[in-house]
Order: C-alpha cells, then structure tokens, then sequence
C-alpha cells in the first residue's frame, strides 16, 4: 500500500511540470475554462443550495435544544450558527460534496476521453492534453469553489432564520444580534483560503485519476471512485492543517 502511494505520488509530482506549460492556443483555454465554470459553478449551485439550507435549519434547531433551561443569552445561538458556518461548515461541507459531485464528474469524463483515444488524439496534433485537459479546470475550480462556498455560507445562515425563527424557537432579532455579535474579519479569510486549497485539491485529483485510468468500463468507475474517496480524505488533512496554521 505504501510503494503503491508512493508510485502515485512521485508520477503525481512528475506530471506537474506539463500542467503549467504554457498554452498554444489562449482562446481555446479561455472557452474550455468559461465551460468549465458554467459547469463547475451553475451545475453545482441547486446542491450546495439545498444542503445549505437544511444545514443550517438543523444547526439552529439543535443549538436552540441546547441551550434550553440554561442562562447564556439567546442570541448567542446566531452568534455561534455564523462562526461554525464561516470557519467550518461552508467551506469543508460545501467542498465534499463538490468532491463528490465535480470530482467524479472530471475524473470520469478525462478518463472517458483517455480510453476512447480522444487524448491520443489531441497529442497527435500537437496539443499538450496536459495542460489543456487540467489547467481550464483547475482556473475553474479556483474560481467558482470559493464563490460556492461564500454562497453556501449566506443560504446556511438563511436555512438558520427559517428552520428556527420562523417556528418561534427564537426571535429574529435574537439571531440577528447573534450575527453581528464579536464578528472576526479572519475568519472569513480562513474560509477563503480553505475554498480555493480545497478547489485546487478537488481539480488535481481528479484530473489525475482520470488522466491515467486503465482500460475498461470497471477501470473508469474505480477512477471517479478513487478521485471522490482521494479528494474527501485530503480536504479533511488539509482543513485540519490550515486550522493549525492559521489559529
């Protein structure tokens, strides 16, 4: 298992270097990462909205059971929804589910163009599939991930006021106050920071998987397995490192 990381991770290293060439056609690369961004960012929006939504209903809810019967004030159920949805919940949720969603989704179609020699193909007229297969996507990634999660982050909030004000758990003007209360500028940069890690982890990974997947239809869904499974377990190692750092 360790000599099998260890493959992956020197040919990993070693495919970099073609990724950041330089590209022999701006326009096309343009076009594909306008694409990708469509795909990417619009595809992906009814997901993250959803999940954000009922997140945050249930964050507030269980807050609110929470501090049932005791005396710490009542907005400070607002106060800690913002925290936990800035620092944690928007970034590392919104971007396993794009993982799974986008991830699976790059690694199956690279891997469908690879094996039906679509790829070959492009080498043959002197493109550098490298190159043009990741960086448009990994531009959109970059992009379009942090604006999701900044996205995710305003729908948790409003899944919040509408799962638990709404009902009378607590009074908008509670959870209001709770979300202007000891409100810290660094933590919205440490959401960003962890988004735009987390797209490019999502975009390298996959495309990787998918770039050197073998032969054969069961080879392909072992690929968009392994590039979900790669990517939720490297989001979680690196969230938990730029906790460290940035704390």
């Amino acid at each position: 298992m360790l000599r099998n990381a260890l493959f992956h991770f020197g040919r990993f290293i070693k495919w970099l270097p073609n990724i950041f060439s330089k590209p022999e056609n701006f326009r096309m690369y343009w076009n594909e990462m306008i694409r990708q961004m469509d795909h990417i960012g619009i595809g992906s929006f009814l997901i993250v909205f959803l999940i954000s939504i009922f997140i945050g209903a249930v964050t507030a809810v269980q807050f609110s059971y929470q501090l049932g019967g005791l005396t710490i004030p009542r907005y400070y159920i607002g106060y800690v929804v913002r925290d936990m949805t800035i620092i944690e919940m928007a970034p590392t949720i919104t971007s396993l589910v794009l993982a799974g969603k986008v991830g699976s989704n790059i690694a199956a179609e690279i891997g469908g163009m690879q094996q039906k020699e679509h790829v070959a193909a492009m080498e043959i007229m002197g493109v550098n599939t490298s190159s043009f297969l990741v960086m448009p996507r990994l531009l959109a990634c970059v992009i379009m991930v942090p604006v999701l999660v900044c996205l995710s982050a305003v729908f948790n909030m409003l899944g919040a006021y509408l799962g638990a004000v709404l009902p009378g758990l607590f009074t908008g003007a509670e959870y209001v106050r709770g979300l202007r209360s000891f409100f810290e500028p660094h933590h919205v940069t440490m959401m960003l920071v962890k988004s735009v890690v987390f797209g490019i982890v999502i975009c390298l990974v996959s495309c990787y998987q998918g770039y050197f997947v073998k032969q054969g239809s069961v080879e392909l869904g072992k690929s968009s397995t392994q590039a979900v499974v790669m990517s939720n377990i490297l989001i979680l190692i690196s969230d938990y490192l730029i906790a460290v750092l940035l704390t």
